[in-house]
């Protein structure tokens, strides 16, 4: 009797078209509630801040970590030099239609810049799958490796130390309502890096909720949090300031304060 193991850099590539599947998905069916709520004469707003909140929490981090890992390892190749050079700036476009999105106050704008988001995602994911990825695994890079604990382009959904072993070890203080959700909140701090993205926005929203007038927080994050003043400005106009207080371009700091 033989036994197969199943190849572990195919089953990581698997992983990542799986999670580029759900995004891609995701994404779409986004746009497309968008769509349909103007179509019916309804107001788009609230579906299009979902759709924000998606892209800030999942889409852009994504987006991040390939650059850090996938797109790095990829620098070493000739035949991707140039391919690479025209994702990065996708990169860049996409940070800027997302803004786009957030600050649309129209239905019409709201379509086009949903649908200008999504069609952008949606080439740049096939580029992506076909060229990147096969590119590397023909270069003999280990991705599983490259990957450890890289939830965020694996979809494992799970945390990791430094060492890539998943958090269990429960030496960090959750947040109350937030399930499996790890921060620490020291002098008036909200440090999100510790939290999976998904469970940012939420938490940082629910800080800013139970504020008193004229009290603030610091929020500190491993990226630029622009995309998420679009959000606190199109939800709470008018009743928050927005200071930094360090701009990377490792760690920054915001003050938010509750006017």
């Amino acid at each position: 009797m033989t036994t197969s193991t199943a190849d572990p850099q195919q089953e990581t590539v698997r992983a990542i078209l799986d999670h580029h599947e759900r995004l891609g998905r995701t994404m779409a069916d986004h746009t497309l509630t968008i769509a349909r709520a103007v179509d019916q004469l309804s107001a788009p707003y609230a579906r299009r801040d979902k759709l924000v909140a998606f892209l800030t929490e999942e889409i852009v981090p994504h987006a991040e970590a390939e650059e850090r890992t996938l797109y790095k390892a990829a620098e070493d190749l000739p035949e991707a030099r140039l391919l690479l050079r025209a994702m990065l700036r996708e990169h860049v476009v996409l940070h800027e239609k997302v803004a786009e999105l957030a600050a649309a106050r129209t239905p019409a704008e709201t379509v086009a810049a949903a649908a200008a988001v999504n069609a952008l995602f949606q080439s740049h994911m096939d580029k992506e799958n076909d060229l990147i990825l096969p590119a590397l695994v023909d270069a003999g890079v280990n991705l599983g490796a490259l990957l450890d604990g890289m939830h965020e382009i694996l979809g494992e959904g799970t945390a990791s130390h430094d060492d890539g072993h998943q958090c269990t070890c429960g030496g960090h203080d959750a947040y109350p309502g937030v399930p499996g959700a790890t921060a620490e909140v020291a002098g008036g701090e909200l440090d999100v890096r510790v939290l999976a993205h998904g469970q940012r926005h939420q938490q940082i929203f629910a800080t800013f909720e139970a504020l008193a007038a004229g009290t603030a927080f610091v929020l500190v994050n491993d990226h630029d949090p622009k995309p998420l003043y679009y959000q606190f400005a199109s939800q709470y106009p008018g009743e928050f300031t927005w200071d930094y207080e360090e701009a990377g371009p490792e760690v920054w700091k915001v003050r938010i304060t509750r006017a």
